[in-house]
């Protein structure tokens, strides 16, 4: 088993959480389709759909960082940053009042997670050592 697919198997359990949690909230409001103009059905979707557009990348660098021969604390660090960043920020957003400092640790950790795995990625392919010793 690698390193990734652990933290893949976790966040896809947290994404099926937020998931329903979105349902949840329209069987409560009576609504199928959007958000029906209710302020919390909205935060809980836009926290799910911003999940949905920043993991699947992160765990891609995770899983070629781990192939390519990156060390597994680095794979284990940025694993841990996704989870602990999504599960605060989806804590901030969904809040009301909203917890501004929630919502930005937790995309702070989650463009830390996209970060290391790009330098990892870039730095395994040679590409970014290439480019500093120029």
């Amino acid at each position: 088993m690698t390193v990734t697919s652990t933290y893949a198997g976790l966040l896809a359990l947290l994404f099926i959480a937020l998931g329903i949690r979105v349902i949840a909230a329209r069987r409560s409001a009576g609504i199928a389709l959007g958000d029906g103009g209710d302020p919390a059905l909205l935060r809980r979707q836009r926290v799910h759909a911003n999940f949905a557009e920043y993991v699947p990348f992160a765990i891609v660098l995770m899983l070629l960082a781990e192939q390519g021969g990156a060390p597994a604390p680095i794979i284990h660090g940025m694993g841990l940053m996704l989870i602990v960043g999504r599960t605060i920020h989806a804590v901030g957003v969904s809040g009301t009042p909203e917890r501004m400092a929630l919502r930005v640790a937790g995309m702070a950790l989650t463009f830390a997670a996209l970060g290391t795995g790009a330098l990892v990625n870039l730095t395994g392919a040679g590409l970014l050592a290439g480019a500093l010793a120029r």
